[in-house]
């Protein structure tokens, strides 16, 4: 549980992350960021996004504090995507690095993973920080592809009409609308549900998910979420995740599936489309280029086990892990 007597530091205690600590994790995560990448404000930076909050009413159960002296110094937020986790962000208060917040904020992650039989886990980090990818690999996370934050604008796409939504499915139809779709990410990765995602930006008001084709039987999908207060920030519509069926025909279905995206992002008024994807899926990462995105950032999804998942070749499927 401590340090402390060890060392002579205070002890360091990680338990739940509480409602009343959203303000507090929220701000220590602007500044994590912040500072680690040279913001003039850090306390600042990313203001109109919304990170730890939505990903705490999506499942509180999987945020957790790390306390000293009764305050909070940083937090991380775990997500399971059926057979799938992730985690992150992961954030320590910048007067609290290098005093082994991180780690002990690991230690029960994992747990959780545990607890979930997940069976592919991972995270987003800075591939040019030897002291993340470092602090990851002890735990038995493998750097693998480099992953593409691309991003385009909206005002170029050619006018579309809008595709099916969830927004628009009776509540009474949802359900199976959900396991259609989980019947679709099974066919990318044994046991991946995106239950989650499509659940809380509904619930939430995050966003919308598009449904392309017959959403018994979907030819694919995209959790999007829309302007400040969600993922995506002031302006922009960014694509959590995103996929279509594998298989012939499947880079047609994935032009389409970035076309019905454009057309939500522009009737919501949005400026930029973003999504994500792991350099791996060669083809969809191709594909995005074609449609007019490019990459603003980088990162490196660390994988454990040292195995691809659904991050191969072959997949048109959009997601990073942040």
């Amino acid at each position: 549980m401590t340090d402390g007597p060890r060392t002579g530091r205070p002890a360091i205690h990680v338990r739940a992350l509480r409602e009343p600590d959203l303000p507090a994790a929220t701000r220590i995560m602007r500044q994590a960021f912040g500072a680690f990448l040279g913001a003039a404000d850090p306390a600042r930076f990313m203001a109109d996004r919304n990170y730890v909050q939505s990903r705490w009413r999506a499942d509180p159960s999987a945020a957790l504090a790390a306390v000293i002296d009764g305050e909070v110094v940083g937090s991380n937020l775990a997500t399971r995507w059926g057979s799938v986790g992730y985690f992150g962000p992961l954030t320590v208060a910048p007067d609290r690095w290098d005093r082994g917040v991180a780690s002990r904020l690991l230690e029960p992650t994992l747990g959780l993973f545990t607890a979930w039989n997940v069976t592919h886990a991972g995270l987003f980090t800075f591939p040019h920080s030897p002291k993340h990818v470092g602090l990851y690999q002890k735990f038995g996370f493998w750097p693998r592809y480099l992953t593409a934050v691309m991003s385009r604008p909206v005002s170029e796409a050619p006018a579309r009409a809008a595709g099916r939504r969830y927004s628009g499915v009776a509540p009474a139809d949802r359900p199976a609308v959900l396991d259609a779709c989980r019947d679709l990410t099974a066919l990318l990765h044994d046991g991946l549900d995106l239950e989650r995602e499509v659940q809380a930006a509904a619930a939430q008001s995050l966003g919308d998910t598009v449904l392309q084709g017959d959403p018994g039987r979907p030819d694919g999908f995209a959790i999007c979420h829309c302007g400040a207060g969600s993922e995506a920030g002031a302006g922009r519509c960014y694509v959590k995740f995103g996929a279509v069926r594998p298989g012939p025909g499947s880079a047609a279905r994935f032009e389409r599936l970035l076309a019905d995206c454009l057309s939500l992002a522009a009737s919501r008024g949005l400026a930029h489309l973003d999504a994500g994807v792991s350099l791996a899926r060669v083809e969809a990462y191709r594909a995005l280029r074609a449609a007019g995105f490019r990459t603003v950032i980088q990162g490196v999804c660390m994988h454990r086990p040292h195995e691809p998942g659904y991050h191969r070749a072959g997949l048109f499927v959009i997601d990073d892990w942040r």
